[in-house]
């Protein structure tokens, strides 16, 4: 009788596809092209994706996700995000969507504003715009992926539409000892490259600024690597 190795049933478990139940040819729709959205992207080609649709509002990270298969859309300039995308599925929506943006997403619309001046008073935790938008667009019996962060308490989830199709939810942080074999795996054979997101190099002391344009999405700031002190490199 042969032994498996743990990388063999690691594959054969289909352990990748968990959170988003990824199918061959299946359609992916990932909200934020920051580095969780970009490499939810890149996962999602890899588990065989037929096609990944990236929505952001900041065409300079949208432009990171940009390869074959993957559809781009900076949901500021779409006059109606949720059309478009069900436009783009032929009506069905997406088989699968991930939320990589979580409590700080934006939205131009009345719920977007409703979300942040809540929040600001403190009468609301969270900002669930794109998980509104994900139930939303959804196929019915499709599956929401949340990597994204969530801090507390949410309003106006539309959790009867949620029920009504059917939809399965997976959330949660990383399990990165879990995943990380076969992630460096991917690694060494060059089919995932970390370093392709690093947009700024910096020192320990420019660390305060450069968390400050990360939030502000100044000067194209992707991801930040900070090289501490006597640091080899």
């Amino acid at each position: 009788m042969k032994m498996c190795s743990f990388s063999e049933t690691f594959c054969r478990r289909d352990i990748w596809r968990e959170n988003c139940s990824i199918k061959p040819g299946d359609t992916v729709a990932v909200w934020g092209a920051g580095p969780v959205g970009l490499f939810s992207a890149k996962s999602a080609l890899l588990l065989g994706a037929g096609r990944v649709i990236v929505i952001d509002r900041y065409d300079y990270r949208l432009n990171y996700a940009k390869e074959d298969k993957v559809v781009t859309i900076n949901y500021e300039e779409s006059e109606d995000i949720i059309e478009e995308i069900k436009q783009l599925t032929k009506g069905k929506g997406p088989d699968s969507c991930i939320d990589a943006v979580g409590m700080e997403a934006h939205g131009d619309s009345f719920m977007g504003v409703y979300d942040q001046v809540k929040q600001t008073l403190k009468l609301e935790n969270d900002r669930p715009t794109v998980l509104r938008w994900a139930i939303q667009v959804c196929r019915k019996g499709g599956t929401i992926s949340i990597p994204g962060v969530y801090g507390g308490f949410a309003d106006k989830i539309p959790l009867g539409a949620a029920f009504a199709k059917g939809l399965i939810f997976r959330m949660g942080q990383t399990h990165v000892h879990r995943y990380q074999e076969k992630l460096f795996k991917y690694i060494m054979e060059g089919k995932v490259k970390p370093a392709s997101i690093i947009s700024h190099r910096i020192s320990l002391d420019e660390g305060p600024e450069y968390y400050r344009i990360f939030r502000d999405k100044e000067d194209n700031c992707m991801k930040v690597v900070i090289k501490f002190p006597g640091a080899a490199g």
